[in-house]
């Protein structure tokens, strides 16, 4: 891996939209009712936009609007956000088109999608299923994957059903959903193989990078060489669980570890900061196995099912990904970090459903920060706001001044770091990557 030294500084990571939420109330001016027999005023045209941007925006939309927002997405074709609106206020309505977004009323509001996905984590968590918000179709989208069959096939469907046909729909996957363990350059532990995501710095300005959780958890301690010497170890490590993401230290203080993803051929991009995913942003993903890919963000707080637990909280593309990539990171052409490959169905060759952790949890988790701290656009297009009020993240971010926060001092896995259940290893026999859980010892990776 080819690097270059960072020094030591404060992290100043904006965590969760923070700026956002602080801007919000200036954001959306009051609308003025029209008076009674007054000619209605033309709709504004709504704003030309970075995925970024867009990101942002809604952001924003969503905290003015509050119960009445339905989630939002991004046409990288016309460059514009969508927001959808649920009710009839038409007061509302104007203030999102005056902010500049497409306005779109919908049936199901946020609260009532969340509701559904709680109905489909009660009675339908099988292994092999997944669910995510579909923005576009304002429904939850389920997908089942080839080992779904017979009574598990009948209880995911008639959950699905049980919820509407205007609220969720299901769809059958080729493929089977798997974690893909190996900035995409390919690190070694244990037997398994997987690739790093980003390169970070902990709150004391200390090297480490971010990869995936079931690979953290396969491991302690990761080399960039097979069968080469260690060269970092696992700080913090979720999986199944709440995410996907392990932080990684550079046992050497030393290391040289720029924020930049090795893309093959001798190219590199510079990672600038992180930023939240946008449904219909065009993202790219790089890993060891199958390099760089792109495709869009379809997605978002998606749970998956796979054979070791469940995993929330995940963003869902039509990004291929195969064994040995997960952990690689997931990004944006001009340099922003949006998530870490976790798993997901098929491989480069039919395609499929792929999932990754995003960035931004990650780093608020083990309080480390990439590029220069920045979320979000920050700023670059005016954060799309009013005209000459805009609102950027190019400010005094806030920062997690404390350490890391570990799980349980940082332990590794179950009962003091053990990699697995019961004796479960890190990979299979023939040492391909597999990730090991339980008594079977492995997670087959293709």
């Amino acid at each position: 891996m080819s690097h270059k030294r960072i020094p030591k500084r404060k992290i100043v990571f904006a965590g969760g939209g923070a700026a956002a939420v602080v801007a919000a109330a200036i954001l959306l001016p009051q609308a003025n009712a029209s008076q009674t027999g007054s000619d209605p005023s033309p709709a504004p045209a709504p704003k030309t936009l970075s995925a970024l941007s867009a990101g942002d925006l809604a952001t924003r939309i969503a905290e003015r609007l509050g119960p009445a927002f339905a989630g939002a997405y991004y046409d990288k074709d016309k460059q514009q956000v969508t927001v959808n609106v649920v009710g009839e206020d038409d007061d509302l309505r104007a203030e999102v088109a005056k902010a500049g977004a497409v306005v779109r009323s919908v049936k199901n509001s946020t609260a009532q999608l969340k509701s559904a996905a709680l109905t489909l984590q009660r009675q339908a968590t099988i292994p092999g299923t997944a669910w995510a918000v579909d923005p576009k179709t304002n429904q939850i989208q389920v997908t089942a994957d080839r080992t779904v069959t017979g009574d598990k096939w009948d209880r995911i469907e008639s959950t699905v059903q049980s919820l509407g046909a205007d609220t969720a729909r299901i769809k059958k996957s080729a493929g089977e959903f798997k974690t893909v363990a190996a900035g995409g350059d390919a690190i070694f532990g244990g037997g398994a193989r997987c690739s790093l995501g980003f390169n970070v710095t902990d709150g004391n300005g200390a090297p480490g990078f971010l990869t995936a959780g079931h690979c953290g958890v396969a491991a302690a301690e990761w080399s960039d060489a097979a069968g080469g010497a260690p060269v970092g170890t696992v700080q913090q490590a979720t999986f199944p669980g709440d995410g996907d993401f392990a932080f990684v230290s550079y046992d050497d203080a030393t290391t040289e570890a720029p924020s930049t993803v090795d893309t093959g051929d001798g190219q590199t991009v510079e990672i600038t900061g992180a930023a939240e995913a946008t449904v219909g942003q065009a993202v790219i993903r790089m890993g060891s196995t199958t390099g760089l890919n792109d495709g869009s963000v379809t997605g978002l707080d998606a749970t998956v099912n796979y054979a070791e637990g469940t995993v929330t909280g995940l963003i869902q593309t039509d990004v291929c990904a195969e064994p040995g990539d997960s952990g690689g990171p997931l990004f944006t052409a001009d340099g922003s970090a949006i998530g870490l490959t976790s798993g997901g169905s098929g491989d480069c060759t039919v395609g499929g459903e792929t999932f990754f952790q995003p960035v931004t949890t990650a780093l608020a988790a083990a309080g480390a920060q990439i590029g220069d701290g920045t979320i979000g656009d920050g700023g670059g297009e005016g954060a799309a706001g009013n005209d000459g009020g805009a609102v950027g993240n190019d400010g005094g971010a806030v920062g997690n001044d404390g350490g890391a926060v570990g799980n349980d001092g940082g332990a590794v896995g179950n009962d003091g770091g053990a990699v697995g259940n019961d004796g479960g290893v890190a990979g299979n026999d023939a040492g391909e990557g597999a990730v090991g859980y339980g008594d079977s010892g492995a997670v087959e990776n293709g």
